[in-house]
């Protein structure tokens, strides 16, 4: 990428700093003191303190081998189960809703019998240390009881989205060398039930070897059983009150592997280690979303993803606070049910995707103002940059002005936040990310490898290690899944992670997305990064959330911009023409879309990241590709159909 290729407009937010309420402030967990002078890295002794450990550690990083904690032992469940039965055994652990009214609640005793009750079922199957465990199965009880059983045998899990294809769940396990499957008979995607034990089967196939299938009930259908299928619920009966002590595992060893949501290319697997990743996990939970044990907290990631293993699952829970989980997405099966949800629990940290804002947005703000929120202390977001515009409805309309709003950043290869306003510390600037945390260091360069001026765009990279990071990013793999060339030389500095996203920094640190190096579109010979183009149409009343892409016109390239509309949306003509005045304006006229695309949808990862391939696809004419990992397939022909007719 050459240098002027950088320049991308960095039009972020507006200079505008939101002071946190004094009330907050008063009982964050994390106050201005706590971190004025943190040391890197021995500082990070206080991630660990925030964990039961069974051996002290020799030291906080070892600047060799880039380990964590290195010589101390623990176990996962230990930190996140054992040691709270003393102080809040009947508090509520999880607290799930399904898609179709169900609710079942385990307190933590509960949870700590079900988990030790799937450890043993484990071990009868054969599964021991370092064996890797498959989880292919949606957002329900089952799904963290079982990270947990295999975390608490050693065996390290691997969990695949329950909606990806044979063939991508085939891919993982063989990658993962894995030979045991925990998967269902099927689930509810937006009320309707899908069927998965044929998929199941096929990706069985072509597993190298043998695999053992555990089944869970979650469509009451009827299936059959092979010599070596077990069906969970009887697997779990027939251990029921067996303990299982929990294995010691050193802090460098393997927690669990995680996988990129493959929206822009191939996914690749992470690991994620005991100590650090847990410690990494367990620390920003508390100093960024500010969880307490006394809270009740959402986060609405689906646990297949790396935000639901970090904030759903172990942060959470090594915290000792009441998790609620949901199936399926926010806007289902009503546009109500967020809002019921966090008056009926009285959610007091609520942690969401901008998606899910822009659909909130789209229905407008009388329908969280119908709902108590008053139990609301901390907002926060994830998965995308996020406009100022869908900032600042998130912290009116459903915060009412009284909440913090944390914009965090990070990846699945980071493990946990690394840019993002401390609520009990910072000002938030609507739009902007925030600042490196402490004991993070980040940096925004050009393409030889230095740092650029503040307000002017460059590579984002993270120029000194953490406890989080991935195995793969302490073992010289930083290029891994991804070409030299998305990302700049960086001779420049002793150790550095290259993140692949674009970004500028302000005069005050505060740090504004880019998005992705390779998500930079040539219109009419100017390079032009997706967020500034979104950002421009996002900013026209009517408009809830757009993508854009380019489109081959015989030789020269054009744009297409896929808009979704609010309900009180003009029409598609009016709507088209505000549109184009609006990218005129903010950028050029050489910037205006060749064509605007109205759609009630956008195609969706579950953990709700627009997947731009496939509009790319759609809008050059092409067969779109794999749709196994949206949330919403039927979209695409839908699209398809409105641009060029059935």
């Amino acid at each position: 990428m050459r240098d002027d290729d950088l320049a991308l407009n960095t039009r972020g937010p507006a200079d505008e700093r939101i002071e946190p309420p004094a009330s907050f402030v008063e009982q964050a967990n994390v106050s201005g003191a706590d971190v004025a002078e943190f040391e890197h890295p021995e500082d990070w002794d206080r991630a660990a303190a925030l964990l039961e450990w069974t051996t002290p550690y020799d030291a906080v990083f070892d600047e060799e081998t880039m380990e964590w904690f290195p010589g101390g032992g623990l176990n996962a469940t230990g930190s996140c189960l054992d040691r709270h039965l003393d102080r809040r055994k009947n508090q509520r652990a999880l607290v799930w809703e399904g898609q179709r009214g169900e609710t079942r609640t385990y307190t933590y005793l509960e949870l700590y019998r079900e988990v030790n009750a799937v450890a043993a079922a484990l071990r009868s199957l054969g599964v021991g240390e370092d064996d890797v465990v498959t989880l292919h199965l949606p957002v329900v009880p089952e799904l963290p009881v079982v990270m947990l059983a295999c975390a608490r045998i050693g065996a390290p899990h691997a969990v695949v989205f329950a909606g990806y294809s044979a063939d991508a769940l085939a891919e993982r396990m063989n990658t993962a060398g894995s030979a045991v499957l925990f998967t269902c008979d099927g689930y509810y995607r937006r009320g309707d039930a899908v069927s998965s034990l044929t998929r199941t089967e096929t990706a069985c196939v072509d597993v190298e070897g043998d695999v053992t299938t555990v089944v869970v009930d979650r469509l009451g259908s009827d299936y059959t059983l092979g010599d070596e299928d077990y069906q969970y619920g009887a697997l779990r009966d027939a251990h029921a009150g067996e303990t299982v002590d929990p294995v010691e595992r050193a802090a460098t060893d393997d927690l669990f592997y995680s996988y990129t949501s493959g929206t822009t290319g191939a996914p690749k697997r992470v690991t994620h280690t005991t100590g650090g990743y847990l410690a990494y996990a367990a620390w920003t939970s508390h100093a960024v979303l500010d969880v307490k044990p006394r809270d009740t907290y959402w986060c609405t990631a689906d646990i297949g993803w790396i935000t639901g293993h970090s904030y759903v699952v172990y942060g959470p829970l090594a915290l000792g606070t009441t998790v609620l989980l949901q199936e399926g997405g926010t806007d289902f099966p009503s546009r109500r049910t967020p809002w019921e949800l966090i008056e009926r629990h009285a959610v007091d940290v609520f942690y969401t995707s901008p998606t899910a804002i822009r659909t909130f947005m789209k229905w407008g703000p009388e329908y969280p103002e119908r709902y108590d929120r008053s139990s609301l202390r901390l907002l926060g977001t994830v998965g995308e940059p996020i406009s100022p515009q869908a900032w600042q409805w998130f912290y009116e309309h459903v915060g009412g002005g009284d909440c913090p709003v944390v914009d965090t950043w990070w990846q699945t290869e980071t493990g946990g936040h690394l840019l993002a306003t401390l609520p009990g510390v910072h000002d938030m600037k609507p739009g902007a990310a925030g600042m490196a945390l402490p004991g993070v260091s980040a940096a925004v360069v050009g393409e030889d490898g230095t740092p650029v001026g503040p307000g002017r765009g460059g590579y984002l990279v993270i120029d000194t290690p953490w406890p989080g990071m991935a195995r793969e990013l302490s073992t010289g793999e930083r290029w891994a899944g991804r070409t030299e060339e998305e990302a700049p030389p960086l001779s420049a500095f002793e150790w550095a992670y290259p993140t692949g996203d674009g970004a500028f920094v302000d005069e005050d640190g505060y740090v504004t997305i880019l998005g992705r190096v390779d998500d930079v579109l040539n219109v009419s010979g100017h390079r032009l990064g997706t967020m500034e183009i979104e950002s421009a149409i996002a900013s026209v009343d009517g408009v809830a959330e757009a993508a854009v892409v380019d489109v081959d016109h015989g030789g020269s390239r054009g744009l297409f911009a896929y808009v979704s509309p609010t309900d009180n949306s003009p029409d598609a003509d009016s709507l088209a023409a505000a549109i184009g005045a609006a990218v005129e304006n903010a950028i050029g006229r050489f910037a205006r879309p060749d064509e605007v695309v109205v759609t009630a949808e956008l195609p969706k990862t579950s953990s709700g990241k627009i997947v731009r391939r496939l509009l790319t696809d759609i809008a050059n004419g092409e067969e779109p590709g794999d749709t196994s990992a949206l949330r919403n397939p039927e979209v695409v022909g839908e699209i398809e159909s409105s641009i060029f007719g059935d």
